[in-house]
């Protein structure tokens, strides 16, 4: 069975009735309607959602835009499975659907998008991997199609975004650190433009000067943020001739690669480096010694993000009256045996 035309062919009668009855229209008796709809289950109709949308002008479609690369299908653990399974739980009180759509990372971000929305793809979008001035912002904006970013961006004009408490990462991460003796602290930061790896930085200069600890810029290591940047990480921070005795780690499964390397040349994570993660994933929670890192909720967070989308599109704004401001998401602190020992002065 291919369309309604078929189907109305098949019962003898009108495409106009047929439509109406699908529809649930009232001017439709209900021996017709069951006939119609009979019919179409036996023999599979199914109808052409897209022209509907195009006449309705919407898709019930929201997009959620990530990058796609080799490195990240090689590194991708489930933040964003888990951040769609509460994405989902939103959109399906008002029968909205998502559709992950993978930029390549050989492809302008912003182009991409250009031709996903010229293809009237979405209704609305979810923007990730946000840069430091991210055009993407600004041509939402102008188009005047709802969007909510994962991650602050420089970009002018007051969009909507949730984003990490990398800023608190920082600051406690130094703290915990610093209470137990350590005063060369290195970090990791990404070797791309995205916005968070500046925020992270700066949040980590702040925290050092809070305890009296000056910035060196040497111990700012920017890798990939993957398993091989943090191999590559460490064998950076072991040819330094004034080796840092702790790392605060940007991404959380650099801490598998760094291990390693540590392991190649003797340094024993946890005793010889105290090392501090980014997040708590499933792939590297079976690292020996365990990795002290930071926890959160990505249901919760999707939950958070669906929620203030949908809150951003007309057809749904009376459901959520209060949509609530942009968010810092909030990360706890899970302390493990990777940063444990008290550094003693020789």
């Amino acid at each position: 069975m291919k369309g309604i035309r078929q189907l109305a062919e098949h019962l003898a009668i009108s495409i106009g009735t047929v439509s109406r009855a699908l529809n649930g229209r009232p001017d439709v008796n209900e021996e017709t309607r069951r006939r119609v709809l009979a019919a179409a289950e036996a023999l599979g109709y199914v109808a052409n959602q897209s022209g509907r949308s195009l006449r309705q002008g919407e898709t019930k479609v929201i997009g959620l835009m990530i990058e796609s690369s080799a490195e990240a299908v090689e590194n991708a653990d489930n933040f964003f499975l888990g951040v769609t399974s509460g994405l989902q739980h939103v959109f399906t009180r008002h029968k909205l659907d998502l559709l992950m759509l993978p930029c390549p990372s050989d492809e302008d971000p912003c182009e991409y998008l250009k031709r996903m929305v010229a293809r009237r793809v979405v209704d609305a979008m979810i923007i990730s991997n946000m840069q430091r001035v991210d055009r993407r912002v600004d041509f939402l904006s102008r188009a005047r199609i709802p969007f909510i970013a994962v991650g602050r961006s420089l970009s002018a004009g007051n969009f909507p975004w949730i984003d990490l408490d990398f800023e608190g990462v920082a600051e406690r991460a130094v703290e915990r650190l610093a209470a137990r003796g350590h005063r060369r602290i290195a970090i990791t930061a990404p070797s791309s433009e995205v916005n968070l790896g500046y925020v992270f930085v700066e949040s980590y200069r702040r925290a050092l000067e809070q305890h009296g600890l000056p910035f060196d810029p040497s111990l700012v290591i920017r890798v990939k943020s993957s398993e091989q940047g943090g191999y590559r990480a460490a064998h950076e921070l072991l040819q330094l001739e004034d080796r840092p005795t702790a790392v605060i780690l940007i991404y959380e499964l650099m801490a598998i690669g760094l291990y390693r390397r540590l392991m190649e040349s003797g340094v024993q994570p946890g005793r010889d480096l105290a090392v501090i993660g980014f997040r708590d994933a499933p792939r590297a929670r079976f690292l020996q010694p365990s990795l002290s890192c930071f926890r959160m909720s990505l249901y919760d967070l999707g939950v958070a993000l669906g929620e203030m989308l949908v809150a951003r599109m007309p057809a749904y704004r009376d459901f959520y009256s209060d949509a609530g401001g942009n968010m810092i998401w909030p990360l706890e602190l899970v302390a493990g045996e990777s940063d444990a020992f008290q550094l003693t002065e020789a």
